[in-house]
C-alpha cells in the first residue's frame, strides 16, 4: 500500500466489525469493477429496489433463503410470477461498506444471514484489480439454539448482459477448473461498436461461478424462482429456445444457483460464488482494441474464473487487512466522519476506470465521465481524482496520462494547449469535446493545460523520478508558454465547472494557472533543464501578488477579477502546499476561510456566489485549505449529513444543491476520489 503515514497507528484498535456505522449511503456498491460491471442498491434496504447499473436501469438479482422449508428474501424486490404470493423480506439489521466490502445482516426464523460484497480493488496490484470479478459470499448461523434447514438460492436476470431490454440473448454452461459457470450475452456480440453515456455492455458474457465445494444445484430457466419457492428445488431441464429477448412477454432463461447450507446451528456455515463479466475486448485506442489488462499475457475466462477462486481465501484475508489499515489511515488524516466518506466512495472511484493493457503490455488507465457526458481520459475528470491515485499508487496516475500524453504528440493535436479527452468510452480514438480537433470553441485550454502541468508535477515527485515528463517536455513547455501569455487573467472560457457557464477573469482558474506554472518549474528542475526552469521560476513568482491586487474585495476575494460583490471556492491553492510551492502568502486562505464560515449552508458549502449549488471534490479540496481543524471537522460533517439525507438515491454524486441537497446531475464518477487529498497532505507531512 502506498500510504506511508500509518506509522504509529495502533491498526488493531480499529477492527472492521468495531467500526459501526450509523449512516444511510445513496447507494451502496454491489458489483462495482469498472464502468460496465457496476452494480449498486440505491435504497435502504437490499430487498427494498432492484440491483441497478450505476446508470440506473435494472439489472436484477434476486436473492432467496429456505429456513425450514419457508421461502424468505434477502436481496431484490419480490419476484412477480403467476400465482405466486409475495416472498416476505428478511430483516435487514445492519449494512456496512468498507473499502473493498458491503456488509448486509439479515435475521428471520431464527438465523442470521451475512451477505457479503468483496470486489479486490487493491491499487497496487494490477493483476488482481483489473479483474472483471466480485465475490458475493454468505455466512449463517442460528440464533436461537436450535438446528434449521437452511438452502440459498441466486437468480440472475440475462438483463444484465443488454444495453436494452429487447435485445436477444443466449445462455451456456460450462465448466472451469473447480466451477461449474452459468453464462448469459447478447446473440449479436458486436464488440465495441457503440459509445456514449448511460449505455451499457451488450458483447461478452455475464459469467456465474459456482465452486463444485458448494454441492450446488444450477438452472438457467425463466421459471426457477417459483420452482423453488414451491418445492425447494430448481427446474429439471435448462430452457434451449434460444435467443430469446431479454425481457418480454416470453422469458428469456435466468441464470440460477441453489446451494445447500444444511442443518445450520450456532456455528457458522459458509458458501461463496463469483459474479464475473469478461469481454474479449474493452477499450479502441486510436483505432486498435486493447483487452484487459488481466488478459494481457494469454490468460482465458476458464484461467480467470478458476484462478480468482482458488486465491478467494488469501484474498478476503487482504480484503479485511486493507480497509482496517486503510480506515486507520483515514480517521487518523481526517477523523471518524472523514474515514466514512473515504470509505463510502472508495469503490466508486475506481470503479468509473477500465484497466487495459497497450499491444506492449503497458498499462493504461481510461476513466469514464460517468452521467455527464459519457467522454473517456476526460483530462479535468482525472485532475480531480488525482490525489486518490497519488496516494495509493502513482503508477495509475500514470496509466491514465500515458495514453492523453501520446495522443498530443500527434499531428492530429495542433493546438498550443492541451486537449479535454480522448473520445467516448470506451472508444479512446480522438478528442469529441467542444470543437473537438476542429476549432478552440467550448475549449478549456487554461483549464485542462493547467490540470496537466499540476498532475505531472505531482506523479514525478511522488515516483521519485522525471522518466515521464521528460518523453514530453515538447508538449509541457508549450503548454507552459500558454499558460504564461493566458493564465493570469483568464479570457472568457470554460473551465472544469463548465456546468456553470463560461466565466472571463475566473480567479480560481488563474490560480490554477499560476501554481502549475510552479509547477512547471519543478518539471524543468527534474528534468535538468536549470535555464528553463530559472526563466520561469522569475515568470511565475510576481504573479500571487498581481493576483491578490485583483481578485481583493473586502474581507474575501472574488468569483472574477471585473465582479464586484461575488466570492467563490479557491481550491486550487491545495497545490501550493502539495507541491511545496509557497507562492501565495498564507493569509489568503485564511481570509477565505473566514468568508467561508458565513456561506456555509446546511448540506455544504456552494461552489460560489452565484447559485446554491457545490463540488463534494471540490468542497473537500477546499476543507483540507481550513485554518483550522475545526473548520475542517465542521465541512466534512456537513458532507456526511448530506449523505445520509440527500433524497437522490444513486451512487453518490458530486454536484448537488446545498439547500435541498438534491443531485442536480453527475453520478458513480471518479471524481470523488478528490476527497482523499486530505490523506495525500497529512502523507505529505509525514514524508517531510
Amino acid at each position: 500500500m502506498h500510504i506511508r503515514f500509518l506509522a504509529g497507528v495502533a491498526i488493531a484498535s480499529l477492527s472492521v466489525s468495531a467500526v459501526a456505522q450509523q449512516h444511510r449511503a445513496p447507494a451502496v456498491p454491489l458489483a462495482t469493477n469498472d464502468p460496465f460491471f457496476s452494480q449498486w442498491s440505491m435504497a435502504d434496504k437490499l430487498t427494498d429496489a432492484p440491483v441497478k447499473h450505476w446508470s440506473e436501469a435494472a439489472q436484477p438479482m434476486t436473492g432467496l433463503v429456505r429456513i425450514d422449508g419457508k421461502p424468505y428474501r434477502w436481496m431484490g424486490t419480490s419476484p412477480r410470477y403467476f400465482g405466486m404470493p409475495a416472498i416476505a423480506a428478511m430483516e435487514q439489521k445492519s449494512v456496512e461498506i468498507t473499502p473493498l466490502h458491503s456488509r448486509y445482516i439479515f435475521s428471520a426464523a431464527g438465523i442470521e444471514l451475512n451477505v457479503i460484497f468483496f470486489t479486490p480493488l487493491f491499487p497496487k496490484d494490477l493483476d488482481v484489480l483489473s479483474r472483471p470479478v466480485t465475490y458475493l459470499s454468505w455466512s449463517a448461523h442460528a440464533t436461537d439454539g436450535k438446528q434449521h434447514a437452511v438452502d440459498l438460492m441466486l437468480d440472475i436476470d440475462p438483463l444484465v448482459a443488454v444495453n436494452q431490454p429487447s435485445q436477444p440473448v443466449t445462455w451456456s454452461r460450462s465448466r472451469a477448473k473447480g466451477l461449474t459457470l452459468l453464462n448469459v450475452g447478447t446473440r449479436d456480440q458486436q464488440t465495441l461498436h457503440q459509445s456514449g453515456d448511460r449505455v451499457r455492455i451488450d458483447w461478452g458474457y455475464f459469467r456465474l461461478a459456482i465452486p463444485d465445494a458448494a454441492n450446488a444445484a444450477t438452472s438457467m430457466a425463466a421459471d426457477g424462482i417459483p420452482t423453488f419457492v414451491a418445492t425447494g428445488n430448481l427446474p429439471d431441464a435448462d430452457d434451449s429456445s434460444m435467443p430469446l429477448p431479454a425481457a418480454s412477454g416470453v422469458r428469456a432463461a435466468h441464470l440460477n444457483a441453489r446451494i445447500p447450507l444444511g442443518s445450520v446451528g450456532s456455528a457458522s456455515v459458509e458458501r461463496h460464488v463469483e459474479l464475473a463479466y469478461t469481454d474479449s475486448y474493452s477499450i479502441e485506442y486510436l483505432g486498435r482494441k486493447l483487452h484487459g489488462y488481466w488478459q494481457r499475457n494469454g490468460m482465458t475466462e476458464a484461467e480467470l474464473l478458476s484462478t480468482s477462486d482458488k486465491e478467494y481465501p488469501e484474498l478476503e484475508k487482504r480484503g479485511v487487512a486493507f480497509d482496517r489499515e486503510t480506515m486507520a489511515a483515514m480517521e487518523k488524516a481526517g477523523g471518524p466522519e472523514y474515514r466514512y466518506l473515504t470509505s463510502l466512495l472508495f469503490r466508486q472511484t475506481i470503479a468509473a476506470h477500465k484497466l487495459v493493457a497497450d499491444i506492449d503490455g503497458t498499462p493504461m488507465f481510461f476513466s469514464k465521465e460517468n452521467d455527464s457526458n459519457g467522454c473517456i481520459d476526460t483530462v479535468d475528470v482525472t485532475y480531480p481524482s488525482s490525489p486518490f491515485f497519488l496516494l495509493f499508487n502513482p503508477k495509475l496516475l500514470e496509466a491514465q496520462l500515458e495514453p492523453l500524453m501520446r495522443y498530443t504528440t500527434l499531428p492530429r493535436w495542433r493546438f498550443p494547449f492541451a486537449p479535454h479527452d480522448l473520445g467516448t468510452y470506451p472508444l479512446a480514438n480522438g478528442q469529441v469535446y467542444g470543437g473537438g480537433e476542429v476549432n478552440e470553441e467550448d475549449q478549456m485550454p487554461v483549464e485542462e493545460s493547467g490540470n496537466l502541468l499540476i498532475m505531472i508535477a505531482a506523479l514525478g515527485r511522488s515516483e521519485g523520478n522525471w522518466d515521464f515528463a521528460r518523453r514530453y517536455m515538447p508538449q509541457l513547455t508549450q503548454w507552459a508558454a500558454y499558460l504564461e501569455k493566458k493564465g493570469l487573467d483568464p479570457e472568457n472560457q470554460l473551465s472544469t465547472d463548465d456546468f456553470a457557464g463560461h466565466l472571463a477573469h475566473n480567479t480560481n482558474l488563474s490560480i490554477k494557472a499560476i501554481e502549475a506554472l510552479g509547477a512547471f518549474v519543478q518539471i524543468a528542475n527534474g528534468v535538468g533543464d536549470k535555464q528553463l526552469a530559472s526563466r520561469y521560476e522569475a515568470v511565475v513568482r510576481p504573479m500571487p501578488a498581481q493576483w491578490e491586487k485583483m481578485a481583493l474585495e473586502g474581507d474575501h476575494y472574488k468569483l472574477a477579477f471585473d465582479q464586484s460583490g461575488t466570492w467563490s471556492q479557491k481550491y486550487n491553492l491545495v497545490w501550493d502546499d502539495l507541491l511545496d510551492l509557497h507562492l501565495f502568502p498564507r493569509t489568503v486562505m485564511q481570509t477565505e476561510w473566514t468568508y467561508y464560515t458565513k456561506q456555509m449552508q446546511r448540506y455544504g458549502l456552494p461552489l460560489d456566489s452565484r447559485k446554491s449549488i457545490s463540488k463534494l471534490d471540490w468542497e473537500v479540496w477546499t476543507a483540507s485549505l481550513a485554518s483550522t481543524p475545526a473548520q475542517f471537522n465542521d465541512l466534512i460533517h456537513h458532507l456526511v449529513v448530506w449523505t445520509d439525507e440527500t433524497p437522490s438515491r444513486v451512487p453518490t454524486t458530486d454536484f448537488y444543491d446545498t439547500i435541498s441537497g438534491k443531485q442536480i446531475g453527475f453520478q458513480a464518477r471518479s471524481v470523488v476520489g478528490g476527497v482523499f487529498i486530505k490523506a495525500l497532505m497529512e502523507q505529505q507531512v509525514h514524508k517531510k
